[in-house]
């Protein structure tokens, strides 16, 4: 199905998700590195707007990487497109990646995933989104 109609919706819903202690330990991020944020599933009936996206370094200076993919075919860098990419997180900082002056939709069968630097600190990650139908 098409995302629907946003002029005319019937439900918005605010949801934020949380995640603690991303990493990355392997150079295969495709296929166990990332931490999806955000899905979208086929058939939902749905398009999710991300109004927002932060991302902490807990213990020491790190990067972050954020990807914009279609959930199916997500098996490896050629099905992502990168919204950030390896962006400096300094110690016990935190860093907007998204924000309501860049927020981007999720249509269905699509994912947004975030993973930390690899052998670097480790990453906590907040992301703010409506579910609208």
């Amino acid at each position: 199905m098409a995302a629907p109609n946003i002029v005319n919706v019937t439900t918005i819903t605010g949801v934020t998700s949380a995640f603690s202690g991303i990493a990355l330990t392997t150079v295969n991020k495709g296929v166990d590195g990332i931490t999806t944020v955000a899905s979208n599933p086929s058939g939902s009936n749905k398009v999710l707007k991300i109004n927002s996206l932060v991302a902490s370094a807990i213990g020491s200076t790190t990067g972050v990487t954020v990807e914009y993919y279609d959930s199916a075919a997500h098996t490896g860098a050629a099905n992502t497109v990168s919204v950030a990419t390896t962006v400096s997180v300094p110690t016990y900082s935190t860093l907007v990646v998204i924000s309501k002056e860049n927020s981007i939709y999720l249509p269905e069968d699509t994912s947004l995933g975030v993973y930390g630097q690899l052998n670097a600190g480790t990453l906590d990650v907040i992301c703010s989104f409506e579910e609208i139908s």
